[in-house]
């Protein structure tokens, strides 16, 4: 078996781990970027660990970026989110990833696509092919480069780093075309081996399924340890999962909605309660307005998807829908409590009286990102 090699970089952003790749050092189709990627992250792997490639074993550590100088007027470069599959031969171009935006514009800068000040705050435009949508970073940059080091904090991630600002611009309808697919703050999905099931869904950064935890027998404050232990509670979320992508448009079936791992995000939110982080940090239902445990292909996340964030802030600005109803404030920046901590996001809603008039113009978060290791990547395509 031969290997071969691509020049890459293995980098964090915010709660997550991508490789990332310049647009001009990968084939030129994209349909061919699959077997590398698979071979490259060690999938798929019945073991569910990995240990044959870069990923760890999580839909959080099992993603590839590339990134490329953009042709568009709007934009200054273009980038390409893959989630790759763990157990299964999957590639998922289907969503974006909010927190690996966060690392998008560093690498910009550090790889020379753009030119930023030397000194100074640089503002970074993002067009994401997956969405279709503009994504504006603002970081601080010294000598030409990003600075990394700062004081600034992210629950789930340990230390601290410089603050990253997204912004996601226009966010509503990122594949459906609409912010509230249906037209509806919420609707009743028929689903097989649940019965009718209230959810409310919303497309905004990427699409989401809200469901009340307590309509599924849970708080909304368990660990993810627990939640994965639940066979039967992942197996409901999965059917749930599905019936809203068929309601949503993004799926003929229900069995191409489960071939589409990654969208819709599906999402149990519930009232504030008393929880124990994953850190074992005590958190109080005053800390926060609103709780989420999150599924991120088919796994419990530790933390919470930023593009599920910053569509859960815009589902609370929304009067009628499950967020809103669930939340206990539901202006200024939303305070999201999830496994790892609390998520600060702020949104901008017009239109909140009426859903069928809602229109989100931005969603903005804080980040930070690190650069672990730049280099050459191998892979083998007779894995």
């Amino acid at each position: 078996m031969t290997q071969e090699a691509i020049k890459a970089a293995f980098i964090r952003g915010g709660t997550s781990k991508a490789v990332i790749f310049r647009r001009e050092d990968l084939p030129e189709e994209q349909k061919d970027w699959d077997p590398i990627f698979l071979s490259l992250m060690g999938s798929p792997d019945p073991n569910g660990r990995q240990l044959d490639g870069m990923g760890g074993g999580l839909s959080s550590l099992s993603k590839i970026c590339v990134v490329g100088r953009s042709k568009r007027s709007d934009a200054d470069v273009d980038y390409t989110f893959a989630q790759v599959g763990i157990r299964e031969a999957t590639v998922d171009y289907a969503g974006n990833c909010g927190n690996m935006s966060s690392a998008i514009g560093p690498f910009a800068v550090d790889e020379g696509l753009v030119d930023p000040p030397a000194d100074g705050t640089a503002t970074i435009r993002i067009y994401n092919t997956n969405t279709a949508k503009i994504i504006c970073a603002s970081f601080e940059t010294r000598n030409g480069k990003a600075v990394v080091a700062g004081d600034f904090r992210i629950d789930g991630v340990a230390g601290s780093g410089a603050p990253i600002r997204l912004e996601f611009m226009d966010p509503g309808g990122a594949k459906t075309g609409t912010l509230l697919p249906t037209g509806a703050a919420r609707d009743v999905l028929n689903v097989p081996g649940l019965g009718e099931t209230e959810v409310t869904l919303l497309d905004a950064a990427n699409p989401c399924v809200f469901v009340p935890a307590s309509a599924l027998g849970k708080v909304g404050n368990e660990r993810p340890d627990e939640l994965d232990g639940d066979a039967l509670l992942l197996e409901r979320l999965e059917a749930i999962r599905s019936a809203g992508s068929v309601r949503m448009g993004l799926a003929a079936n229900l069995v191409e909605a489960h071939r589409i791992s990654s969208i819709p995000q599906i999402i149990m939110v519930s009232a504030p309660a008393d929880m124990r982080t994953t850190s074992g940090e005590r958190l109080s239902a005053r800390d926060y307005s609103i709780g989420v445990r999150a599924i991120s292909n088919g796994q419990p996340h530790r933390a919470l998807m930023i593009t599920g964030a910053l569509c859960l802030a815009v589902a609370v600005r929304i009067n009628g829908t499950i967020p809103h109803g669930l939340a206990t404030a539901s202006s200024g920046p939303i305070r999201i409590g999830h496994p790892s901590g609390i998520l600060s996001v702020d949104a901008e809603v017009v239109g909140t009286e009426n859903p069928a008039e809602a229109r989100a113009t931005y969603g903005a978060i804080y980040r930070t990102s690190r650069r672990l290791f730049e280099g050459r990547v191998l892979y083998s395509l007779s894995r």
